[in-house]
């Protein structure tokens, strides 16, 4: 299966904060897939509330049509060949190079950690990464 990493934090800093991206910071995170590609999407906690808002941000960035409900805090994806797998929470250290991810999404219920080390340790930016999956 093939993973890609999405870090709004790229976006978020720089663009609308108007900062560098810090060296430490926390966040949201969640996994998507569509077919046999991955997708492990980050966001810091400044920029995206709730896992459904990382979710919407992804879609509309994408074009996929979907359907956002206030009410149970939750993003609906209309394009069947998409499925949300789970999110959580993070804690990023560029300066260690640490990445602690743990908690689950009250939206999207819990993350899945089975090979998720792995496919973490596959995305060149973590490749020196310490991973800590709680």
């Amino acid at each position: 299966m093939q993973i890609i990493y999405i870090n709004f934090a790229a976006t978020y800093y720089p663009d609308i904060a108007k900062t560098e991206v810090p060296e430490h910071y926390a966040g949201k995170f969640v996994q998507m897939q569509n077919g046999p590609v991955e997708y492990l999407i980050f966001s810091p906690r400044e920029f995206t509330r709730y896992h459904a808002d990382i979710v919407e941000r992804f879609c509309i960035d994408r074009k996929i049509p979907g359907v956002y409900n206030s009410r149970d805090k939750i993003f609906d994806i209309i394009d069947h060949h998409w499925a949300i797998s789970g999110g959580g929470k993070f804690e990023m250290d560029r300066v260690r190079n640490r990445l602690r991810l743990y908690d689950d999404s009250l939206a999207y219920g819990k993350f899945v950690r089975t090979g998720l080390m792995e496919k973490i340790l596959s995305i060149p930016d973590f490749s020196d990464y310490r991973i800590k999956i709680e």
